[in-house]
């Protein structure tokens, strides 16, 4: 709310100079929900949550990568946090983090509501930016400033939500494609650096060693996305040069938009910044079509932060770290800004992060400014230093500093240096004081920084003032800089656009008011959004000159400061490149530096002076003196010999005009509440040039009435007439609070110009008269009020127009608002409806007994009856009074109605208890009914309730669906559409059994039931010192009257009185109900809290609900629920109650605590009364159908037909009248035509009004000790029956749905294709010994293996094993419902609700080591892609392209069988196939698996058969043989078939070489 109001004033562009102003407290909540797809296996991770220096963290998640949380840490504000995920993190190890999501507060703080809500934040690791996505976390963010309240969006629809990347945490128009960039920040050089060290070190330090050097050790850190880097330090160096670059490696674009520059002083001791400078990304980039990445520079920055007085404690240190605004210049920086996106796949992008630079060549030549300024008026002059001299000192960069300023660049050759420096000691001779001797003997001038000090004159108690009167001091500086003056030229040009067009959007939004359609407001909110975007393209990134500075000194001392930005009056040829106070007198304002210049000390004006000031080159400067008021001489300290050879150190006005002030202060409203009581004693003081004056003291109000002229007589003002009417200076006026004891307090400011009139002007329209006009008024950066108020300035010559006084005014010197000014009168009538008194608090600790209520408007007033007795009955016996007042005609300058409580006490005494200032009356302004809506025909709504009743009729005659099957739940679930289950349901719902879901409050859909009983809080005490006065002090209301006003002006048509049954006493509140004590059943049903804030260390809360009514209160304690975040308590509570003793319902949800205290989380507050009366019918909601049965039962106890008749009656309608019915024939036909004519009641002219339905609404939780930020959200509704009709039947049966039992039976039949692991230590053959795991999530304590498949060769694996795994299930909610105590400590059983998800894993066995994991499969068994046929079809596609698969449900199916894929991830972070499965999924409920059991593996009853496995799945030692047989014969058959056959030839060729010798003999010759 400050925020925007700051905007709204100027003071601020955006989100990070609103941080930046040291006014702001933030709190940060962040909730982590689940984390999903988190790149590792078998994970145990935690997700930390780093804010600064605090780190938090959740509980840790085992052997999963898709954790679920739902976990909130709060913390306050640090500009950066991150969201860290971390594996295995216990005592003894830190973990290993897998990835890292960063984020800046301003992010969060510019999205709609200051939240990102149930989104994705995308993990990535810095440090490895070839691996793309590392996960995703779901999570809330939200950033709450005070003030602010955060409304957490309706749950309506969680099933989009699992949609990651159309779901991805990124502000609107972020790509969700992000690249990795380097982001390159060159340090070239620093100037202008002030003496760290004090005086008195320094000359201790020359005694002791000698030294005699730059006293600053500098280095530059820079600080962007929660990384750091610094330069190297440059020791004893005024004028440092590094030529070094800081590199940072970042997602872009980037989600931190600042980059922090510090020039730091470094000490053996301790750090100190020397100057801060952020960097805002968003201004040095485009990303338009045209656009650029983020580049600045080789550019100077300029740093701004404390004041050069060098003492050994430096007050305002904070300046120099960045935090408030800089009252003086520190130092400038050459730096410059690259960013280069980076590709990836490239290998050698990993280059080092600091590299030496070559020095940049001088960026542009020096040119020689000359700035000129006088003061003319300086007034306002605080009381406090009034009593020495003061003198004004000005500042641009270090030049006219007084203290070490520069005179101009000292070098043998001219320009060539930077201004600002000195190259060596003979050389840095610095400026002491204005009256030096010239450096050079070319005639060049030197510069007057400061004005002669001269001893204020006393304006009134409160205020000094200088007495230049004639002689005006003026300032002279020379200064050198870079002439970078197109960059400033075009931010003025785009100021001076933005400027028309907030003058237009003002007009605009007058016009807004009248116009009804939507076109024009849209386009004004274009207007204004392009508006915003301009005064942000016009804050310039790329500083050149510095700011000017102009300090009140007094005794030396610096007290006060103005801060001007150098673009405001640097001086163009073009009119519209000129700054906007370049050559004009202004009005400055001095206040205290630092953190004194915030709060009540902050708000009183130091010194207020009209400046003239004139920026510009040098050579331009012959028209330096041309924007002044023109009757003067120059006074020269030097005669020069050129035409303008030297500028004047004072002007001698010789022109003056003499003008007579008449400031017609009529009222003032809303008003700051300054005294104890919660009025205050107000009166105006107005100053205008020297002079001073005051309205008389109006006591106890907030909306004083002055009705008062003061005239200022005999005022000078120098220069000529013309330019006077034209530009006439401006009045301050200060609204204070007079106090019996001590000085007046201030209540607020305001200021305004008068409207001028010269000698020869006519007194007449179309300008005089002046109008009363309505003025701000502001405390601090506070609203604190409005001043009605015209202003005058007559010159004076001869004869002044005289001034009209009405003739009967007895009030002694005062005047009062001339006739022709005040406003014209007319005679109304205001009644008062006094219904009674609500929740007064004690006044000095006794009880309130005797109440009154006083109402006042312009003087005029009446009083209520006395309430005998508070406590008994606070309603007031006589209802309506009235009263006449003169009130002006025009609306807006309608004066305030004062509603003040007083106690009757013993003895006359009246004490006054608290008080309500109802600033607009136009709401109460009575309007007559429409004549022709009386002559409404009557057949036409018996036409309408037939037509629709036929309607009716034929859906009653539809086949409906089996109620025992429906309940409330299945009646809520199809009104919010949560769920995709009950979304089918809902189709066979009747389209009339819906009941309607507010996700707010009742209050805020039917304006809080005022319809005409208002609620008017009461307050008492001081107001808040804050500031952020939006916010409504609690702490300050007393108590609450009820009653209602209407005025009307007189005289009153006969028409209205002369009404059947008009009753005279009760005036315009006729057919109210009388105010008597009544008795009412009140029943609450409480259905679910949402998003409770935890109340727990783990990060949980143990909610149950409390019911206050008055003095009942009914506590649900023993039926807490265990760590619940989301509790569901379907729950009704009965109370009887007497309104109005007892009318103020609190719904409390408290958190169990075994020892101890239990702790409010929240509560909401539910005003019954309002309710209870209001013609919107809030008692019981209005059913959609009729029913005497089931679950959509009719609860009123009246039935649709004497509603109606009493409605009827109530309005003074004749009817109802029920025709014949439809050709449908249908049971109770009056009954459903009633029930249609009352959710049509609307429409009805005059008397309609919309009832409330059948509903549950949604109200947030709020605690008191935590305002403004919601605790969670409670959904629930409230019935009132009054007890003098036929009591209601019971109450409906709204407890929680049990969840369902279930068994999940999974057969693993084979696997196939599985990546092969083990090598055989005898043959190096690939094998793996195979086996499956299985679990539900959530459940990872009871999961089942298969047997081991040994030695599969193949990948294939047969098990034919049965996985059974009974789960309770919340079929509305699609989650498994888990109870089970969360440690051995633990009290009791804690309920989650998980998704419901099977995980499978194909792991392989090892004896010795531990098991290699290879690949898994999670299946959401609500969505999940059907299973191949076959192994060949099944692929990896099934994993990554699931969202374009078609999806079937096990809850649905029942059964289904097919072959899935495991994946797993490779070295590059890649999916891959590691195997596939086989499995079959049977789901049944309890009893059907009570009827046909089944054993677990391949165990009775109904057992599985053994698989077919191969005989070398058997181990080695256990069938030797078989296991040799196979290794040898399956491998090396071949080889032994050819080794025998060739064994067998070489046997037959051996046989066949020893036979042959023998053979040979025996068949040889004889």
């Amino acid at each position: 709310m400050l925020y925007r109001l700051l905007i709204k004033l100027g003071l601020v562009t955006d989100f990070y100079s609103f941080l930046s102003l040291n006014v702001i407290c933030l709190q940060i909540s962040v909730t982590v929900i689940e984390a999903r797809q988190l790149v590792g296996l078998n994970m145990d991770p935690v997700v930390c949550v780093e804010i600064g220096e605090d780190k938090k963290y959740t509980s840790m998640k085992e052997s999963t990568n898709c954790p679920y949380y739902n976990e909130v840490s709060n913390d306050l504000s640090s500009d950066v946090f991150a969201l860290q995920v971390i594996h295995s993190k216990n005592l003894l190890r830190s973990g290993t983090l897998v990835g890292t999501f960063k984020l800046d507060v301003g992010t969060v703080y510019s999205q709609p509501e200051h939240q990102f809500y149930h989104k994705w934040a995308m993990l990535s690791d810095p440090d490895d930016i070839t691996a793309g996505c590392k996960g995703y976390i779901k999570c809330d963010i939200a950033v709450v400033g005070k003030g602010d309240n955060i409304k957490t969006p309706h749950k309506a629809n969680e099933t989009d939500e699992d949609d990651i990347e159309g779901n991805l945490l990124l502000p609107e128009g972020v790509p969700s494609e992000r690249q990795w960039a380097r982001f390159y920040v060159k340090i070239y050089r620093a100037e202008g650096l002030p003496k760290m060290n004090t005086s008195i070190m320094a000359n201790v330090k020359k005694a002791f060693i000698g030294e005699n050097r730059d006293l600053v050790d500098p280095y530059v850190q820079v600080q962007f996305a929660g990384q750091k880097g610094k330069t190297s330090v440059q020791k004893s160096s005024y004028e440092p040069i590094w030529n070094e670059q800081i590199i940072f490696t970042e997602m872009f674009p980037p989600l931190c938009k600042r980059m922090k520059v510090q020039i730091r002083d470094s000490d053996k001791v301790n750090d100190v910044a020397i100057g801060t400078h952020f960097i805002d990304l968003r201004k040095i980039a485009n990303d338009g079509d045209k656009g650029f990445l983020p580049t600045m520079g080789p550019a100077w920055v300029n740093m701004y932060g404390s004041t050069r007085n060098y003492t050994l404690m430096d007050e305002h240190q904070d300046l120099n770290e960045g935090l408030g605004e800089g009252v003086s210049f520190r130092a400038r920086l050459l730096i410059s800004v690259a960013v280069e996106i980076l590709d990836t796949t490239s290998p050698e992008i990993m280059s080092s992060t600091e590299v030496q630079m070559e020095p940049v060549s001088n960026i542009s030549e020096l040119e020689e400014f000359f700035l000129f300024g006088s003061f003319l008026e300086a007034t306002m002059v605080d009381r406090k230093i009034g009593d020495k001299p003061i003198n004004f000192e000005v500042t641009i960069g270090n030049y006219g500093n007084q203290l070490d300023g520069v005179s101009k660049p000292v070098s043998g050759k001219k320009k060539k240096r930077e201004g600002g420096g000195e190259s060596d000691e003979e050389e840095s001779e610095l400026i002491q004081n204005s009256s030096d001797e010239e450096t050079e003997d070319d005639g060049d001038l030197v510069s007057v920084s400061s004005t002669p000090p001269m001893k204020p004159v006393i304006t009134d108690r409160n205020y000094f003032h200088l007495p230049y009167f004639e002689k005006k001091p003026c300032i002279y500086i020379k200064s050198w800089w870079q002439d970078q003056r197109r960059r400033l030229y075009n931010s003025n040009i785009m100021d001076k656009i933005a400027d028309k067009l907030e003058s237009m959007g003002q007009q605009a939004k007058t016009i807004r008011s009248q116009v009804k359609r939507n076109t024009v407001r849209d386009k004004l909110k274009l207007a204004l959004n392009f508006l915003q975007r301009l005064r942000f393209l016009a804050d310039e990134p790329q500083h050149s000159i510095p700011d000017v500075f102009i300090w009140m000194m007094s005794n030396n001392k610096r007290i006060a400061y103005a801060r001007i930005p150098t673009k405001d009056i640097l001086f163009s040829i073009v009119d519209e490149e000129m700054g906007k106070d370049c050559g004009k007198v202004k009005a400055v304002f001095l206040r205290l530096p630092g953190k004194k210049g915030f709060g009540p000390a902050g708000w009183t004006v130091q010194a207020k002076l009209e400046m003239y000031l004139w920026l510009g080159l040098n050579k331009q400067r012959k028209d330096f003196l041309s924007g002044l008021p023109n009757g003067f001489e120059e006074n020269k300290a030097v005669k020069g010999t050129g035409l303008q050879a030297v500028p004047p150190i004072s002007l001698t006005y010789n022109m003056k005009q003499v003008f007579q002030l008449r400031a017609h202060m009529y009222q003032a409203r809303s008003l700051f509440a300054a005294d104890t009581s919660g009025l205050s004693d107000p009166f105006a003081r107005v100053f205008f040039s020297t002079h001073s004056q005051v309205t008389e003291v109006l006591s106890e109000t907030l909306c004083p009435t002055w009705d008062q002229l003061l005239v200022f007589d005999n005022v000078e003002l120098y220069g000529e007439a013309t330019e006077l009417r034209d530009d006439p200076p401006i009045i301050v006026i200060e609204i204070y609070d007079q106090d019996t004891v001590g000085k007046a307090e201030y209540i607020g400011r305001t200021f305004a110009k008068p409207l001028t009139k010269m000698v020869d002007e006519h007194y007449g329209p179309p300008r005089f008269p002046p109008q009363l006009e309505y003025y701000q008024i502001y405390r601090g950066n506070c609203t604190a009020g409005e001043l009605l108020a015209a202003f005058e300035l007559l010159q004076v010559q001869h004869a002044l127009p005289p001034i009209d006084g009405p003739t009967d005014v007895d009030r002694g010197p005062i005047l009062p608002v001339p006739l022709g000014i005040r406003p014209v009168l007319s005679r109304y009538r205001i009644e008062v409806l006094f219904w009674g008194l609500r929740d007064l608090k004690r006044i000095n600790l006794a009880q309130v007994d005797r109440p009154r209520v006083d109402i006042e408007c312009a003087g005029k007033g009446i009083q209520s009856a006395l309430i005998q007795n508070y406590k008994k009955n606070p309603n007031f016996s006589t209802l309506v009074k009235w009263f006449e007042v003169d009130l002006p005609e025009n609306e807006l300058l309608h004066p305030p109605l004062n509603i003040r409580v007083v106690d009757c006490r013993a003895f006359g005494r009246y004490t006054l208890v608290g008080s309500h200032a109802v600033t607009s009356l136009r709401k109460f302004i009575y309007i007559p009914p429409d004549k022709r809506s009386n002559n409404w025909n009557e057949e036409e709504k018996e036409k309408d309730k037939k037509k629709k009743k036929k309607k009716k009729g034929e859906e009653i005659e539809d086949e409906e669906p089996d109620e025992s099957m429906l309940d409330w739940w299945s009646k809520y679930f199809a009104s919010i559409e949560t769920m995709m289950e009950v979304r089918d349901c809902v189709l066979s719902l009747p389209e009339k059994c819906g009941c309607l879901v507010y996700n707010k409050e009742l209050e805020t859909e039917f304006d809080h039931f005022e319809d005409w009983l208002h609620t008017f809080n009461l307050y008492r005490g001081k107001a808040i010192d804050d500031d952020d006065q939006n916010i409504v002090d609690d702490d300050r209301i007393v108590g609450r009257f009820k009653g209602s006003l209407c005025m009307y002006k007189l005289p009153l048509s006969d028409e209205i009185t002369r009404d059947v049954g008009f009753d005279p006493n009760m005036g315009m509140f006729q057919s109210i109900p009388h105010n008597d004590p009544i008795n009412v059943l009140v029943r609450v049903y409480v259905i679910r809290a949402t998003d409770l804030h935890p109340a727990d260390i783990n990060g949980k809360a143990d909610p149950y609900v409390v019911i206050k009514l008055g003095k009942s209160e009914i506590k649900d304690k023993e039926n807490y629920i265990s760590k619940q975040l989301n509790p569901v308590f379907g729950k009704s509570f009965d109370i009887e109650a007497t309104f109005p003793m007892e009318s103020m319902l609190t719904v409390s949800v408290y958190d169990w605590d075994l020892v101890g205290t239990d702790d409010l989380i929240g509560e909401t507050k539910i005003d019954l009364e309002n309710r209870y009366y209001s013609k919107h019918r809030a008692t019981c909601g209005i059913a959609s159908n009729y029913s005497l049965h089931g679950y959509n039962v009719w609860r009123d106890p009246q039935k649709p037909t004497q509603i109606l008749a009493k409605l009827c009656k109530e309005g003074k309608l004749d009817g109802p009248h029920y025709g014949p019915g439809g050709k449908v024939k249908v049971k109770q036909t009056e009954e459903h035509l009633a029930l249609t004519a009352l959710k049509h009641w609307e429409e009805i002219p005059r008397v309609g009004c919309k009832l409330i339905p059948e509903h549950v609404e949604t109200r947030p939780l709020l605690n008191p000790d935590k305002p403004g930020i919601e605790q969670g959200r409670l959904e629930m509704w409230v019935d009132m029956f009054p007890m003098d009709v036929p009591s209601p039947g019971p109450a409906i049966d709204i407890s929680p749905r049990k969840p369902k039992r279930y068994e999940l039976r999974v057969i693993i039949w084979n696997t196939d294709e599985v990546i092969l692991e083990d090598d055989d230590y005898f043959t190096g053959e690939k094998s793996s010994d195979i086996f499956v795991r299985g679990w539900l999530k959530g459940q990872q304590e009871d999961k089942q293996d298969t047997d081991v498949h040994y030695h599969s060769l193949t990948g294939e694996g047969n098990f034919n094993w049965r996985f059974v795994f009974p789960f309770d299930y919340l079929m509305a909610e699609e989650k498994i419902v888990i109870s089970k105590k969360e440690s051995l400590f633990s009290w009791d059983e804690t309920e989650y609700k998980i998704p419901a998800r099977l995980t499978m894993q194909v792991w392989d066995a090892d004896h010795f080591s531990a098991d290699d994991f290879l690949g898994a499969i999670e299946l959401d068994l609500n969505r999940f892609p059907r299973g191949a046929k076959t192994a060949k079809q099944c692929s990896i596609d099934m994993v990554l392209n699931e969202q374009e698969l078609p999806t079937i449900s096990i809850f649905k199916q029942k059964r289904v069988k097919g072959w899935w894929p495991f994946v797993a991830r490779d070295e590059n972070d890649d999916l891959e196939l590691t195997g596939k499965v086989e499995a079959e999924l049977h789901l049944m409920t309890a009893e059907e698996a009570e009827k046909s059991p089944v054993g677990l593996g391949r165990n009775e009853p109904d057992p599985l058969e053994k698989p077919n496995r191969p005989d070398t799945s058997l181990m080695w030692f256990m069938n030797p043989l078989k296991s040799l047989r196979y290794f040898i014969w399956h491998n090396y058959r071949w080889l032994i078939l050819k080794t025998l056959g060739l064994m067998l030839l070489l046997l037959l060729l051996g046989l066949f070489l020893y036979s042959i010798p023998g053979y040979l003999v025996k068949n040889g010759p004889s």
